[in-house]
């Protein structure tokens, strides 16, 4: 019996993963909200490793910056150790902006206006920065309210002076709190995250389902953990129109 018990184990694993995978295009179809990642996700490029480039710091930074999206250290120590390297004063930030704008990844906007025009409200929740966030999300027409991002805070003449470390996205689980105040304000039943790195994986639950996102980077955790792995959001799309 424990051979023909042993037998039939793969079988049921199979069928287990098929049925998830299943479910995850299931609440896709059915979602009420689509929560987006932005760096590495919706944009090309991880905003604060740019932001540490533009500042003459990025070889310093950007090895912390992989180990906070594979989740080897906590969000919110990563993130205040890379910022008091990087030390952005305000004229930085708006020229980093203006001269460097970030990339969007191709067919996103494709992708967010299919979801929209079917009555699915988009969100952008990042562990990146509102100031450089608000900008990718007038790119494709995402309402301001419905980003959730830090917060960059400046003394009067314009030097750093912190982050807001009352931000839910400051810290690790802070994607997943802002999903769950989103079901609990505005009555969303289904939401679906979408992301590259640790801290959008640790979202499902209270997301219904996630699907990890290869485009730009692939973390192996997050790629060996998604029920669900894409490299193109052309194949969400592709998805959708079935």
């Amino acid at each position: 019996m424990v051979g023909a018990g042993s037998l039939l184990e793969p079988g049921r694993d199979l069928q287990s993963n098929m049925t998830t995978l299943a479910e995850t295009k299931a609440i896709l179809h059915s979602a009420d909200a689509v929560c987006f990642d932005v760096d590495s996700t919706v944009i090309k490029e991880e905003g604060i490793d740019e932001l540490a480039k533009f500042c003459g710091v990025g070889d310093d930074v950007a090895e912390m910056t992989r180990n906070a999206m594979g989740g080897a250290v906590p969000f919110m120590k990563a993130l205040t150790e890379r910022l008091a390297i990087i030390r952005p004063s305000r004229e930085q930030v708006n020229k980093l902006i203006t001269d460097h704008p970030p990339h969007l990844t191709e067919d996103i906007k494709i992708l967010v206006d299919h979801l929209q025009q079917h009555g699915v409200q988009v969100f952008l929740i990042s562990g990146g920065f509102r100031c450089i966030v608000e900008h990718v999300a007038a790119k494709i027409n995402v309402p301001l309210s419905n980003v959730y991002a830090n917060k960059l805070k400046f003394y009067f003449n314009g030097d750093y002076a912190g982050f807001d470390e009352n931000q839910p996205t400051a810290e690790s689980g802070g994607k997943g709190r802002i999903i769950s105040l989103l079901k609990e304000e505005r009555g969303f039943k289904k939401v679906v995250m979408i992301g590259d790195g640790a801290t959008d994986l640790e979202a499902c639950p209270p997301a219904g389902a996630f699907i990890g996102f290869g485009g730009n980077i692939v973390r192996q955790q997050v790629k060996e953990k998604a029920k669900w792995f894409v490299t193109s959001f052309k194949e969400i799309i592709e998805e959708l129109k079935n």
